[in-house]
């Protein structure tokens, strides 16, 4: 062979075979998730709530479905290109090729009743009681907490819903959720316009709580109307309250915390110094006052329940991985509130389904917490699935074996968690926390070498204690705000006030401040709501004589 010779280089051939539904029904998949949202399951919900078409059409609205689902799964790009990577892997197969008018046609023919009634299918507790990191003693964790964050496109329709957020220039969705910490699937979810507030969505969730679930919370849902419609579901609860809120002492218990009551619910109040050191030798205290249900302080010591209440965090994970990781910042694509409704639904389905098959590996591999999966790795490679419609139809006898995506998160998972600290600080200029008070934690992320808890005692043992206890109105005015609006709606007990009219009254308070801090305190008895956006300081009737 002469010495100039090059052989050509090696060459593999490579062949793939799909199998999907057949005729008009094969762009209806979901890739390898098409496991967690089966073909039965689909047909079902059409049929539940009457969406199924009347006639067969190019586009069956079972394939409207998933094509919803994958219309979360692609938010960066149009209806078209999203049907593309839905039948890209059919190669060789006749697929109707739609319009983008098409498309937003069977979206509406399809509605947000189908999807909606699919997400209430897949939403729950996902992991097994024995899973590392999903129930403290006895109890499954669970929390509360809004987001308020999600954009929709400035539509005059979307507009007139919910109103145009001076935070963003854009309006936004108030979503409300409640989310198993450990796995951070959703249990339930609302949404709706941000003006309502958040307790009065949470309480739509209360029917899902049952007496094996611990519920944490952030200071926003410290109401009393609220504590107590959450204990008589049978929960227990563990959140934070309020700094400038006077509590009863009733008894001293041997961990430093001590009994009291709010309205008629007996509880156990924990006063926490916390003091961090980080690994630059820098080192701030911060204070926390906790609220709980479980009052035996010996089999719940205070210091457990401290450690345990920075669980609540993991909600911000569920939103960010709903924001950032699917939608990347964007704005929610739908011009309408039917089509956002409907939007909302879909994502909330693609993200439980997500959790699913992230819980799944877990599982498989004894021992292993599922925050240690990856929810990036689940992502793309159920992008992936999809766009190669791969495992759309597997094996009965395969069933019970992880997949694709379960392999590739195993493969990836996260190092075990390390503590660190850092100050919630937002560089956009229109973000309320663009700007934060120093409070000495470090603006960059820092490595925690030590975390010291100091639980703090009562200063009074028994002081006198009231028939019920309200939410701290008449307490020395550390809150400015509340004080000068409280002041101005008594020096006219029998006005009717809008909010407009008391944010221009004072004029640096933004509308949206105002309509989310009026419905709060109206819900905790604070003023007195008459009507939709009409508020008074005592209860009123129309005089007879005017």
């Amino acid at each position: 062979m002469p010495s100039h010779c090059v052989l050509p280089p090696a060459l593999t051939t490579i062949t793939r075979t799909a199998t999907v539904a057949g005729g008009r029904f094969a762009p209806g998949h979901l890739g390898e998730l098409t496991t967690v949202v089966p073909f039965e399951l689909v047909d079902a919900v059409l049929a539940e709530t009457r969406a199924v078409q009347r006639r067969l059409r190019d586009l069956p609205s079972r394939v409207g479905v998933y094509f919803l689902l994958t219309m979360c799964l692609f938010p960066e790009v149009g209806y078209r290109l999203v049907w593309d990577k839905l039948t890209a892997g059919l190669s060789g197969m006749p697929v109707v090729r739609p319009s983008a008018k098409a498309l937003r046609d069977l979206r509406r023919r399809i509605g947000s009743a189908p999807v909606r009634a699919l997400f209430e299918v897949l939403a729950g507790l996902l992991a097994r009681p024995t899973t590392p990191g999903v129930c403290f003693g006895v109890y499954r964790v669970v929390s509360f907490d809004g987001c308020s964050s999600l954009r929709v496109p400035d539509s005059e329709r979307n507009r007139a819903w919910l109103g145009r957020t001076s935070h963003h220039g854009y309006p936004t969705l108030e979503l409300m959720t409640l989310v198993e910490t450990g796995t951070r699937a959703l249990v339930g979810a609302v949404f709706g316009p941000t003006v309502e507030g958040e307790t009065s969505y949470a309480r739509r969730l209360l029917h899902l709580l049952r007496p094996d679930m611990l519920v944490l919370w952030d200071k926003g849902f410290d109401s009393n109307v609220f504590l107590a419609a959450v204990t008589d579901t049978g929960a227990q609860i563990l959140g934070r309250l309020r700094s400038n809120r006077r509590m009863p002492v009733l008894t001293r218990l041997v961990d430093g915390s001590y009994l009291s009551v709010i309205g008629t619910v007996k509880v156990r109040v924990i006063d926490a110094q916390i003091a961090v050191t980080c690994a630059d030798s820098t080192s701030f205290t911060g204070s926390y006052r906790l609220v709980t249900t479980l009052t035996d302080a010996r089999r719940y010591p205070a210091t457990a329940l401290v450690r345990l209440y920075h669980q609540r965090w993991e909600h911000e994970s569920a939103y960010y991985a709903l924001r950032h990781t699917i939608m990347n910042g964007r704005n929610l694509r739908s011009g309408d509130p039917a089509g956002i409704e409907q939007e909302m639904w879909a994502l909330l389905t693609l993200y439980q389904a997500l959790r699913t098959v992230m819980v799944e590996a877990a599982e498989a591999l004894a021992g292993t917490d599922p925050y240690r999966c990856c929810f990036t790795v689940a992502l793309q490679t159920a992008r992936d699935q999809v766009v190669q419609a791969a495992a759309v139809i597997t094996d009965p006898a395969d069933a019970a074996r992880l997949g694709l995506i379960g392999h590739r998160i195993l493969a990836r998972l996260l190092p075990p968690r390390r503590q660190r600290v850092s100050t919630r600080k937002v560089k956009s200029p229109m973000s309320r926390y663009s700007t934060r008070h120093d409070d000495g934690r470090p603006d960059t992320s820092r490595t925690i070498t030590g975390l010291d808890i100091n639980i703090l005692e009562p200063e009074e043992s028994h002081p006198q204690l009231p028939a019920t206890s309200r939410d701290d109105r008449h307490t020395a005015p550390t809150d400015r705000r509340r004080h000068r609006i409280l002041a101005l709606l008594e020096r006219d007990p029998t006005r009717l006030w809008r909010p407009r009219d008391i944010a221009a009254h004072f004029g640096d308070i933004t509308m949206e401040t105002m309509y989310r801090q009026l419905s709060r305190w109206a819900e905790t008895g604070l003023i007195h709501k008459l009507g939709p956006g009409l508020y008074a300081a005592t209860p009123w009737s129309p005089n007879p004589l005017a």
